[in-house]
């Protein structure tokens, strides 16, 4: 079977809920508006592509690459992006929804997290070394085993990171966020 190609093409719109999305190559194209919840999207090959406005909650990205794309302003609840093709992973999220998504040991180095909701994402065994994650808010996520060394979450808050199930050496935390390093010991800190 052959697999359809798309270059520099702009969808919008869409809903492929009902209609079905075309599994392929995708090569710098934008989606805008479009409503992918719950498709299969497993094996498609989306590079240097856009997503605004998307929802793309519960798709199935086994076996996808996503490499040097950008969603921003989508909706991205329960995706569990470890299962894509781990390699070309390189994306950028800005004001996206990643609640109950899955980073497990998924090298995030490539990528980029600003002004993020990440409640309850599974970052176990992921590595975020040398990131800079703005702002980003990650109440009830799952740091273990994780790499955070040389990762600067100065601007983030509500996680909770065990320093010693985690490497965190030479990351930057604000004062703010000490409690979310100290919070196994049930210190109270005012």
């Amino acid at each position: 079977m052959e697999r359809n190609y798309s270059e520099n093409k702009i969808f919008e719109g869409k809903n492929f809920t009902e209609e079905n999305f075309d599994r392929g190559d995708y090569e710098n194209c934008t989606f805008k508006n479009c409503m992918f919840t719950g498709s299969d999207l497993s094996t498609v090959n989306f590079i240097e592509c856009k997503f605004f406005n998307c929802d793309l909650s519960t798709v199935h990205v086994s076996g996808s690459v996503l490499r040097d794309s950008k969603f921003k302003d989508c909706k991205i609840v329960g995706v569990h992006f470890g299962n894509s093709n781990r390699p070309m992973f390189s994306v950028t999220f800005e004001k996206c929804r990643l609640n109950l998504s899955s980073f497990y040991k998924l090298d995030l180095r490539n990528s980029k997290f600003t002004d993020c909701e990440l409640w309850d994402a599974d970052l176990t065994k992921a590595n975020l070394s040398g990131l800079i994650i703005t702002n980003c808010d990650f109440a009830g996520a799952a740091f273990e085993n994780t790499v955070l060394e040389k990762t600067d979450l100065r601007t983030s808050y509500n996680f909770s990171i065990d320093p010693e199930k985690n490497r965190i050496k030479k990351a930057k935390f604000s004062i703010y966020g000490l409690s979310g390093l100290l919070e196994k010991y049930e210190l109270e800190i005012e």
